[in-house]
């Protein structure tokens, strides 16, 4: 149970370091579909297919974010 929750913080920590380069459009989509992946994993695991609840969460999840992006975009100044 300890090295699962190591391995698991080490992963998180090694994802957030990916984003670095990143566009803000980047930044968003890949922020929604990991939220969209832990979600849509969670209410999978109920129905007993996790995987493929993870895999519609990750996608609905990228799309919110770049429809999110898009929705800032509009917003911000143009100088």
């Amino acid at each position: 149970m300890r090295t699962t929750r190591l391995a698991i913080m080490l992963l998180a920590g090694l994802g957030l370091s990916a984003c670095e380069g990143m566009t803000p459009t980047q930044q968003n989509v890949g922020i929604g579909a990991l939220g969209g992946a832990a979600v849509g994993g969670i209410a999978g695991s109920f129905s007993g297919n996790a995987g493929m609840g993870a895999l519609i969460g990750a996608g609905v999840g990228g799309v919110g974010g770049y429809l999110y992006d898009q929705s800032q975009r509009s917003r911000r100044p143009y100088y």
